[in-house]
């Protein structure tokens, strides 16, 4: 009898057993078996869940950071033609300001080339910002008065460069060193026209003495201008209209740009960075690797000191048309050249990529971000991804 009511019972080695529970036992086995899998796959996926999460808000975290000042003090110095506070070091062909790391060490140096009839102090801030991350940041005032011709800039901008090794390590604090094998150029407005003509003239010099830098590692123009419109380029020319044109070598390029810049003031003002020879123009231009960030709601000029004394401090606030605060502009300025300079003077991509993938860290809005690598940048870069084990190192390329 099969019945429900009578089980079969089997005799096994001198034990009865109940053979409708032995079958039941094995069945309850295999279910616990399967419901405990479930729990630990159910359990993995969280947890994978918060590790994404966490690996996201990492990378977002280690974005934000460049924005904001570093951890390094930070010691303005000025330096003038007449020496460096008496030190057996050559004077430098036109007087500094240079923003240093007070702690000893040894850093990167950017050379910071101010805009038209602008003053370095006008950019005090932004260099302290970039200094605090670890860099060392040499202003040189180019001139005082000038007209449209740029060309002694130029060679004022690389006398400068050329005295770096001899005279900028006596200008430094105690136990400071400059590590010039890591060396960029930036400029703003006038002076990141300045920056990509020097940096394209420095590649043409076939007899460069063997103690000067033959080349930048990085080229930045934050909000270039190369003159009043196409067709009204101020000499020499740096645009050539011919997409991909600069030769850089092996130097990577950003451009930023403000989107209020290539709008007017006002009827009897012409716009401070017109269309035709502005920051689009010079991106056009830039091969990769490079990169092009566009903050909307903010002005030609947003990125100098909140205080800018004297007429020609005052005129930044009248002939450009700005945004509502400087702040914004001077922090996501100074940030995106320590994010950038880190990727391509240190080999440290992180907070490039995390502000390709998380844009909204950015200080201000960006109407645009265009990355672009090569194919061996591309290589790199998530090499160092998988060294560091971050989470959407990809190549630095499309656009958001």
């Amino acid at each position: 009898d099969l019945s429900q009511n009578n089980p079969v019972r089997r005799q096994i080695g001198g034990k009865v057993v109940n053979c409708d529970n032995t079958a039941k036992k094995k069945s309850a086995s295999r279910n616990s078996f399967f419901f405990f899998l479930l729990q630990w796959l159910q359990w993995g996926r969280k947890e994978m869940g918060r590790d994404s999460s966490a690996c996201a808000a990492a990378a977002m975290a280690t974005g934000i950071r460049v924005f904001q000042p570093g951890s390094l003090k930070v010691k303005l110095l000025r330096v003038e033609t007449t020496g460096a506070g008496g030190s057996a070091c050559p004077p430098p062909p036109k007087p500094l300001l240079i923003a240093s790391p007070e702690d000893g060490g040894e850093f990167p140096v950017l050379v910071f080339l101010h805009g038209y009839l602008l003053y370095n102090s006008f950019y005090s801030q932004l260099m302290q910002h970039v200094a605090s991350h670890g860099f060392i940041v040499v202003a040189p005032q180019l001139y005082v008065l000038s007209g449209p011709d740029s060309t002694d800039e130029i060679k004022w901008a690389s006398a400068t460069t050329d005295w770096l090794p001899s005279g900028l390590p006596g200008a430094l604090p105690p136990a400071v060193l400059p590590d010039l094998t890591k060396l960029a150029i930036a400029g703003h407005s006038r002076g990141g026209k300045v920056a990509f003509a020097l940096a394209l003239s420095r590649l043409r010099r076939p007899h460069h003495p063997p103690t000067t830098p033959t080349s930048f590692s990085a080229v930045m123009g934050i909000d270039p201008v190369d003159g009043m419109g196409r067709g009204k380029q101020t000499p020499p020319p740096v645009l050539t209209y011919a997409p991909l044109s600069f030769d850089l070598g092996t130097a990577a390029a950003m451009v930023v740009g403000s989107a209020l810049g290539e709008i007017p003031r006002g009827p009897l003002f012409p716009a401070c960075a017109p269309p035709g020879v502005n920051h689009r123009d010079f991106f056009a231009e830039c091969r990769p690797p490079a990169c092009h960030l566009v903050a909307g709601g903010q002005g030609h000029q947003d990125m100098l000191d909140d205080e800018t004394p004297g007429l020609r401090g005052r005129a930044t606030r009248c002939l450009c048309k700005n945004g509502v605060a400087r702040a914004p502009m001077r922090a996501f300025s100074a940030g995106a050249m320590v994010a950038f300079m880190r990727a391509y003077l240190e080999g440290a991509p992180a907070d490039l990529l995390a502000l390709r993938d998380n844009p909204d860290i950015a200080p201000v809005v960006l109407s645009d971000a265009t990355f672009l690598l090569s194919h061996h940048d591309e290589h790199s870069h998530h090499h160092h991804h998988q060294q560091q084990q971050q989470q959407h190192c990809l190549a630095l390329e499309g656009r958001r």
